[in-house]
Parts: structure tokens; C-alpha cells; sequence
């Protein structure tokens, strides 16, 4: 390009498109050609060559993505800038790996238009390599706000890399998701992704879970155990809340980071790993390691890429995507016809702030499609607790609402202890108190109100340890 202005082709079958692009560039200087298909830019290649080609997704004939094998085909490394109004994570893995520098969502700014141009002139295109395993399954991951666009293009641009990745953001915006999709739409990805929650082992067994033990390493270990490290061997291995794991579990796990290999809980030889690992936090782990909570050695080792989830009051455009999606999801698991939702309704859910982020929206899908009396969710259906004003809950009683808020409450926090492992011995609590006291200590009494015999009564006091 030296000396030379810049040319940029552009494929589109719009025609304002064209117009509005020919416009801007050649406003910033750029030397343009429009072609409204594939085979029109493919004639005139054989007369001159552009630096730069932008292009829409889909065109009759040759679509964007067949331009850019035929460009492959040939051996032409020209630098594409994909437009596409589908701007969901498989078009942007798909753009990527046909080989596009970047893809521009429409409706799109000019002048970020023209400083991509700029971006890939100065670039080199690096062809596709990694195919996606046969059959795998993408996880869903919806949005079209900014913040989510630019958490599909980093999950793009690392579709042929294996570097280890740091994912943060709030409990429930999907730090998981972006784990398993980087992995699917990696090298590895027809290999193992092993995903463990750090905070859900007790921290005296984390060691063990991680690394694996040998028979005879401690009072239980009656056979071997394989970790989950060699589980992930030449996979993926993903660590989910790892803000909280113990100082001496974080050096084991630098070790293994930076030279490839650990022991097994009372092993004595080193066991060699190939393992791509992707760790994610809701903690501010910079303040942690400043505060000496969280090895600065292992911070960088970690945060080699880093990819920050947004919380859903950050993306409120994206909620009617979202909410129609998770209610068709409710529908399916129930066996049910899927809900509507009435444009009132839909405005108190997108008013509300979603503490819970995207994981309390998906139970929020499933309560209402149980809850709300007819096929459409009214205004009236939005419990206080969503923002809305609670006037009805399809007629259920003022305590079983109130179950319904610990239940959701419970679920948002992450808990895995079941529901109602916690619920019922409450629950049963609560009535044995109420009738005893309704019967003023007599046990007969209070048994019949409750619609057991005495001896039930006497049985379940003392199996909840009823001080009374």
C-alpha cells in the first residue's frame, strides 16, 4: 500500500448499503468498488486486487461465507470484514473461522465501519484451521448488546488458540457458557471439558479432587483417584469461583500451570498434563492479590485473556430476547404451550434490575409460566419481587408466595443443597408449633389438627429436634 491509497471492496446486494459505505470511505480518503454479489467481485479480481473486502453474510447466489472459501480456495490472504445482522455467538465463531478479520453487526456506525477498514489493511488474515467436532453442541448464549458482542467476538477471535482465559462478572451471567463455548470452538474441543466448581468441594478435599490420590494417602482412600486435571488431559478444564480457592492450593495449581505437571495426593510420581484451563470469579481478584488473598504469579498465569461477563441491568435490550427464549424453554420442560407476554409485563421486566442476572431470568421463566392463569403474562402476574406489583399469583395464598420468593431467592444464590432438604423440616417446624400452640400443649389435640395420630406427632418432634 505504500505510496498507494487505500482500495476497499465492498459485496453487498443492498443498495444503500453500498451507497452509504462507498460514502464514508471515500470521505476518509479509501478507494471503493461495490459489487452487489459474489460473482461480480470474483470477475473483477482477475483484473486487480483490494486491499481490504467487506461483505455481507447473506446474498443471493454466493453468500459471504462461500466468498470467503472461494478467496481461500485460492490462495488469496485479502483481510474480510463480515456484515451481519445475526449477531449471535455461532455467526461470530462462523465469521471468524471462515476467516474474516471482523464482522460489523448491523445497523452498524460508519465511522467505526472506516476504522475497521483501517484495523484490517494494517492487519495480516490468518486462514481457519480448527474444525468444530462433529455434533457438538453449542451452548445457548443470546445478545445483541454491545457488551455481549464483544464477548462473542473474543470467543472468535481464540477459536484456533488454546491460552488459558479468566472469565469474570456477577453470580448468573453465564461465566459457564463462555467457558464451554470457548472450549467448543476450540483445537480441543473434540477432547474433554472437566468443570468444577471450587466452592462446592469441602477445601480439605479440593487437593484430592483436583490432583487425584493414591490408594493408602489418607484415612478413606481405598483406591486410586484420578483428578480432574488428567480427566481434562488434552481438554479443557474449567474452575469456576476460583477467588476462593486456599493459598496452598493456588501454588500447587501455579505449578501446574507453569510446568505441566503435579503429584498425585501421596504420590511419588510427577504425572504430565496437557490442559487448557479457563478460571472464572465474581471477586475483584486485582484487589485480592493486592490485599494478599490471591497470588500475584498466579493472577498473571491465569489472566493471559481476560473476558468480563455483563450483568443483565447492563443489557436490558437484550431481556425480551432472553425471556422469550427461557420461556419456550419452561414450556418444553413442562410440556406445555409456551407463554406470551403482553407489553406492560415485558416492560416491569425489563425495568427490573435482575440481582440474580441471567440465572434468576431462566427461574423467573419457569415460575411465571407455571403461575400465570392464561396463555398471554399480564402486568398482574409480575410478582413484587420482578418488579412488578404482586397483585395476583394465579390465586395462591399469601404463604405460598412467600415460598415461592425463599425458593427463588435460594436458587439465585447458587445454593446446591436441595430445596427442600431446607424447606420441609421448616415447614413441618412451623405447623407443629402452630397446632400445639392452637391446642395449648395437648398433643392429641394438636395431631388432629394436623392430621396425624399421636404417635406420628411424637415421632417427628423428636426427629426435628423440637424444643418445646
Amino acid at each position: 500500500m505504500s505510496g498507494m491509497p487505500l482500495t476497499v471492496w465492498v459485496v453487498d446486494d443492498d443498495d444503500a448499503v453500498r451507497w452509504v459505505l462507498d460514502k464514508a470511505l471515500k470521505a476518509a480518503g479509501i478507494s471503493t468498488r461495490s459489487f452487489e454479489g459474489a460473482e461480480e467481485f470474483f470477475a473483477a479480481l482477475g483484473e486487480e486486487r483490494p486491499d481490504v473486502v467487506v461483505t455481507d453474510v447473506r446474498m443471493p447466489g454466493v453468500d459471504g461465507m462461500g466468498l470467503m472459501r472461494r478467496l481461500e480456495a485460492s490462495g488469496l490472504t485479502l483481510p474480510v470484514i463480515v456484515i451481519t445482522a445475526h449477531t449471535d455467538l455461532d455467526s461470530a465463531v462462523a465469521a471468524y473461522r471462515g476467516g474474516a478479520f471482523e464482522y460489523l453487526p448491523k445497523p452498524f456506525d460508519v465511522d467505526e465501519a472506516v476504522a475497521l477498514v483501517w484495523r484490517a489493511a494494517r492487519s495480516v488474515n490468518h486462514a481457519a484451521s480448527a474444525k468444530p467436532a462433529e455434533g457438538a453442541v453449542m451452548p445457548q448464549m443470546i445478545g445483541q448488546a454491545p457488551a455481549m458482542q464483544e464477548v462473542f467476538r473474543t470467543i472468535g477471535r481464540l477459536s484456533r488458540s488454546s491460552m488459558n482465559v479468566l472469565i469474570t462478572g456477577e453470580s448468573g451471567t453465564g461465566k459457564e457458557l463462555v467457558a464451554r463455548a470457548l472450549h467448543q470452538h476450540s483445537p480441543r474441543s473434540a477432547k474433554p471439558f472437566v468443570a468444577l466448581n471450587t466452592t462446592a468441594i469441602a477445601s480439605e478435599l479440593l487437593e484430592s479432587e483436583l490432583f487425584g490420590h493414591e490408594r493408602g494417602a489418607f484415612t478413606g482412600a481405598d483406591a486410586r483417584r484420578i483428578g480432574r486435571f488428567e480427566q481434562a488431559h488434552t481438554g479443557t478444564l474449567f474452575l469456576d469461583e476460583i477467588g476462593d480457592m486456599s493459598p496452598a492450593l493456588q501454588t500447587r495449581l501455579l505449578r501446574v500451570l507453569a510446568e505441566g505437571e503435579f503429584y498425585r495426593v501421596g504420590g511419588q510420581q510427577p504425572i504430565r498434563v496437557d490442559v487448557r484451563v479457563i478460571a472464572a470469579t465474581n471477586q475483584d481478584l486485582p484487589v485480592a492479590v493486592r490485599e494478599g488473598r490471591f497470588r500475584e504469579d498466579l493472577f498473571h498465569r491465569l489472566n493471559v485473556i481476560h473476558i468480563g461477563t455483563p450483568p443483565l441491568r447492563e443489557r436490558r435490550d437484550d431481556i425480551p430476547l432472553l425471556v422469550g427464549h427461557y420461556l419456550r424453554e419452561a414450556a418444553r420442560e413442562l410440556g406445555v404451550e409456551p407463554k406470551a407476554v403482553a407489553a406492560d409485563a415485558l416492560a416491569l421486566l425489563k425495568g427490573f434490575d435482575w440481582p440474580g442476572n441471567v440465572r434468576q431470568l431462566v427461574n423467573a421463566c419457569r415460575r411465571l409460566t407455571v403461575t400465570a392463569a392464561g396463555p398471554e403474562i399480564q402486568a398482574a402476574d409480575i410478582p413484587a419481587d420482578l418488579g412488578g406489583k404482586g397483585q395476583r399469583l394465579s390465586g395462591a395464598p399469601e404463604w405460598s408466595a412467600s415460598l415461592m420468593r425463599w425458593a427463588e431467592r435460594q436458587l439465585d444464590s447458587g445454593t446446591t443443597e436441595p430445596l427442600l432438604n431446607t424447606a420441609l423440616p421448616e415447614f413441618e417446624k412451623a405447623l407443629i408449633r402452630t397446632a400445639l400452640a392452637r391446642a395449648q400443649g395437648h398433643r392429641q389435640e394438636a395431631a388432629r389438627l394436623l392430621g396425624w395420630g399421636r404417635n406420628t406427632l411424637t415421632r417427628k418432634i423428636q426427629e426435628l429436634q423440637l424444643d418445646l
